[in-house]
């Protein structure tokens, strides 16, 4: 093996150029209609639906439309039925048969949906639905023969739709504001009658203003309703029986996390196998999927061998087959579509050509150090590797905040970091308190302390790389992408001259817009993270950047969206007008046509390469 090559830090020719990110695929969904694997992929822009048989090749559904969930942020694009698909685009759900022929819409265009659920016997199809503020939870015949009718109304929120197998009984999670879904939510089951079908009677079956439940799930023999409830530190997957009302605790996480904050919709953690008798779980220790198989019967528990994964998404079991289906991926191995069973693991889909030597990629080591407070803070550290070149003394890195802020940074395959690690970075991905995948009360720690614990914590990281000999103590960088912008900008407000530069992607700058102007998900997030208006009105002035920008001095790229409706431009664009009259060394771009994150190819390029080039002139260079 020949020896590696000395060269300075952060300037190791990579594997991994701007262009090389821009060709993965994006997988989101996984499903099976009967023995077919169906999967949601993004590619060159454009989300469609991709199927295959396994041992078949795979082809696209359709070739015209590009899908996307329109509810909040997203999710639950597509549902599947034995024989026929149902996707939204262009806000309308359209009806795909697997058989042959072209799509064709079933609802008309007005709206945004979310979620198509199709009954078992294929007439009907629950949806999730927004229009003017209003969130229901609709129905429409497969056919769209009739127009879509309001089957659920009054909560301000709906997710996660279900059909009992035999019986006329339908399942949903919905709640109301200041809420998200992981503060609480509830979970009903209602029994419907007609044609079409109305409702007619609904229980609460779990939850309540401060226990959150996901996922909600009839089991194949109709015997129970299953589901993720949180009342307690850790999660437990509970079974509801329909006849009896009795309660069964089947998982309980015991310092781990089953369920997934509930950002998006159509989100799984578990699936149920088609005889009923058996159900296959993800458990999250601290960053770590692992797979397990739990039988109802008997309540016992065995872990899945997942080989060289330690992470996944989606689990889905075929109905036909039994096998299991699921998005994976490693540290080093980029998402796939797979599947298990006999025979063990299969590959379906890969994101990537998988064409990066192994040993130009990082492997994270879980790190953890101390709160002011004396809380344990945890994140996960990612050295710079490359295989052919090495440096000397230590690293520059690259303090990454995560958005959210309930969110959480895992060990799957983070192109991101790769990007800077296999150039010569370390990154740390800090889960600050405030990140889920710890227990409820870590969790909830930065409830009425965003901008305070959140930064504190990335400070804190900065002097444990530090005193952990672990990065270079003057080479510095703190990066973040909406919650994280903002975490960097008030890093960068009260901690001067600590980091040697700040990469904010579409960050939080004014508390008060963000409470007053942002989408009706988040309408009152802030209520709960900082407090309610006008009673917290001096602490939302305090912790906005944009009211403190004056005592920014470290240069700072800003990066933007033009249509971000989350965090719009005008946010990034005040502050900026405040860097130039104090002539702070800083970037910004604004790009056309993007959201709350970047889609297109071009953009993607542009951005890696100007932060490259950003952190050359500001860090490298400096």
């Amino acid at each position: 093996m020949s020896e590696k090559e000395v060269r300075p830090y952060g300037l190791w020719e990579s594997p991994l150029s701007p262009r090389w990110l821009t060709e993965s695929l994006r997988l989101n969904d996984v499903q099976w209609s009967g023995d077919r694997v169906a999967w949601e992929e993004g590619r060159g822009g454009r989300h469609l639906v991709v199927l295959t048989r396994e041992g078949d090749a795979a082809r696209d559904a359709f070739a015209t439309y590009s899908i996307r969930g329109g509810v909040g942020y997203g999710g639950g694009s597509f549902g599947v039925g034995p024989k026929t698909l149902y996707f939204v685009a262009q806000d309308r759900v359209f009806r795909q048969d697997l058989e042959g022929g072209e799509p064709r819409p079933i609802t008309p265009r007005f709206g945004h949906a979310a979620s198509p659920t199709p009954s078992p016997d294929g007439r009907w199809l629950l949806f999730v639905h927004t229009y003017e503020g209003e969130d229901t939870l609709a129905l429409v015949d497969t056919e769209g023969r009739d127009w879509p009718q309001k089957l659920a109304t009054g909560a301000d929120f709906y997710m996660q739709p279900a059909w009992h197998p035999q019986r006329p009984l339908v399942a949903w999670v919905e709640w109301d504001h200041p809420n998200m879904p992981w503060d609480g939510t509830r979970v009903y089951v209602g029994r419907v009658e007609g044609e079409p079908p109305r409702l007619v009677e609904r229980r609460l079956v779990a939850g309540g203003d401060d226990i959150p439940v996901f996922q909600p799930e009839f089991s194949p023999d109709g015997r129970f309703l299953s589901y993720i409830i949180g009342d307690g530190e850790w999660d437990r997957l509970e079974l509801y029986d329909l006849e009896t009302g009795e309660r069964i605790s089947l998982l309980e996480g015991e310092g781990t996390v089953l369920a997934a904050p509930a950002w998006v919709q159509g989100l799984r953690t578990y699936a149920w196998t088609p005889d009923g008798k058996r159900i296959y779980a993800r458990r999250n220790d601290r960053g770590i999927a692992t797979l397990l198989h739990v039988r109802v019967d008997s309540r016992t528990v065995t872990e899945v061998e997942m080989g060289p994964y330690t992470w996944f998404d989606q689990p889905a079991v075929s109905p036909v087959t039994g096998r299991l289906a699921l998005i994976a991926s490693s540290s080093r191995i980029s998402p796939r579509i797979v599947t298990w069973g006999e025979g063990g693991w299969r590959v379906i889909r890969r994101s990537t050509p998988e064409n990066i030597p192994l040993a130009d990629l990082s492997e994270p080591v879980p790190i953890h150090w101390h709160a002011p407070d004396g809380t344990t803070v945890h994140g996960l550290y990612y050295p710079p590797t490359n295989s052919r070149f090495t440096g000397r003394g230590l690293p520059p890195a690259i303090v990454n905040v995560h958005g959210g802020p309930t969110s959480q940074r895992v060990a799957n395959f983070n192109a991101d970091v790769q990007f800077f690690t296999s150039r010569g970075w370390a990154v740390l991905e800090v889960n600050y308190r405030g990140s889920t995948g710890y227990g409820r009360s870590y969790m909830n720690a930065l409830k009425g302390h965003w901008g305070e614990y959140d930064v504190e914590d990335v400070v804190s990281a900065a002097h444990a790389l530090v005193e952990q000999k672990l990065a270079h103590p003057e080479k510095l960088v703190v990066k973040g992408g909406s919650a994280g912008g903002y975490t960097v900008l008030n890093v960068l407000i009260r901690h001067p001259g600590l980091f040697k530069a700040g990469i904010c992607l579409y960050g939080v700058t004014d508390l008060f817009s963000l409470a007053m102007d942002t989408h009706k998900f988040e309408a009152h997030y802030t209520d709960t993270l900082v407090g309610p208006l006008p009673e917290a009105a001096a602490r939302y002035r305090e912790w906005s950047p944009l009211f403190h920008a004056d005592r920014i001095r470290d240069p700072v790229a800003i990066f933007q969206g033009a249509e971000d409706k989350v965090v719009p431009p005008d946010q990034a664009e005040r502050l900026v007008e405040v860097l130039r009259r104090n002539r702070v060394p800083h970037l910004y771009r604004l790009y056309e046509g993007e959201g709350h994150g970047w889609r297109k190819p071009e953009t993607i390029e542009a951005y890696y390469s100007d932060v490259l080039t950003f952190l050359k002139v500001h860090v490298l260079f400096a």
